[in-house]
């Protein structure tokens, strides 16, 4: 198993969770609809197994929202104070991807690549050092390493 967790929660700190291993990927998305969901220029979300996310603490509430793609979309939020947690994209369920900056320490995982970037607000400067794609990255081996997509093909994805 894994010998290091992180630990994260909500505004009022009555959800507490634990990561307990490191997200697959780490994705900055751009997309409008990020934008809108969380009302900042973007969301930055590690995927990961869905095992591999504790609640320790407090509840989530589930909320179904319409999507751009039309693909399912639920968004777990804590059930006291309605802070964005967790997504799930495509009613994957075994496949989540949290909000990073829920984590006590936002600074551990920084973006591993920017999606979405056509509606990249247009004082949000890039790092020329991350991959950045104008909408999603054309293959998963472009952007995700081999362990990670070890983990995504043991999941059935």
């Amino acid at each position: 198993m894994h010998a290091q967790s992180w630990s994260g929660g909500c505004n009022c700190s009555k959800l507490r969770y634990t990561l307990k291993a490191e997200p697959m990927v780490v994705h900055c998305c751009h997309c409008t609809q990020c934008q809108r969901m969380t009302g900042s220029g973007f969301v930055i979300n590690g995927v990961i197994e869905t095992s591999n996310v504790e609640i320790k603490t407090g509840s989530l509430k589930a909320f179904n929202l319409p999507s751009e793609t039309g693909r399912k979309l639920i968004v777990y939020r804590c059930a006291e104070c309605g802070t964005d947690i967790h997504t799930d994209y495509g009613g994957r369920e075994t496949m989540i991807f949290v909000r990073m900056t829920t984590l006590d320490d936002p600074t551990r995982f920084g973006p591993d690549v920017h999606i979405f970037t056509r509606s990249k607000l247009p004082w949000i400067s890039l790092p020329p050092q991350v991959p950045a794609y104008e909408a999603f990255y054309p293959t998963f081996e472009e952007v995700w390493t081999s362990e990670a997509l070890q983990r995504r093909r043991a999941l059935g994805f």
